[in-house]
């Protein structure tokens, strides 16, 4: 095991050791069949990541595409019948 990977059955085993490190030492990636699957953080890191500074509206209003020609081409293709049984 690496200092932050950990496999799955370690990680089941281990997970009080493995909240600890986080807390400790920061992110700790778990792999199933070799292969990295989930992030372990700190709840800090979590808030920080996924903060959003500015609503949506002003991040679009601000965005650099604006004023740009843009053509967008909607498909008028009727949508298809779908028999739905009860």
């Amino acid at each position: 095991m690496s200092n932050n990977i950990w496999q799955l059955q370690d990680a089941k085993s281990k997970f009080s050791e493995l909240i600890n490190r986080t807390l400790d030492q920061g992110t700790q990636i778990v792999t199933r069949h070799g292969k990295k699957t989930v992030v372990i953080l700190r709840i800090e890191d979590f808030e920080r990541l996924t903060k959003h500074d500015v609503p949506l509206s002003r991040f679009l209003l601000n965005s650099p595409l604006i004023g740009m020609d843009l053509t967008i081409i909607r498909d008028k293709t009727p949508a298809r019948i779908v028999e739905i049984e009860p």
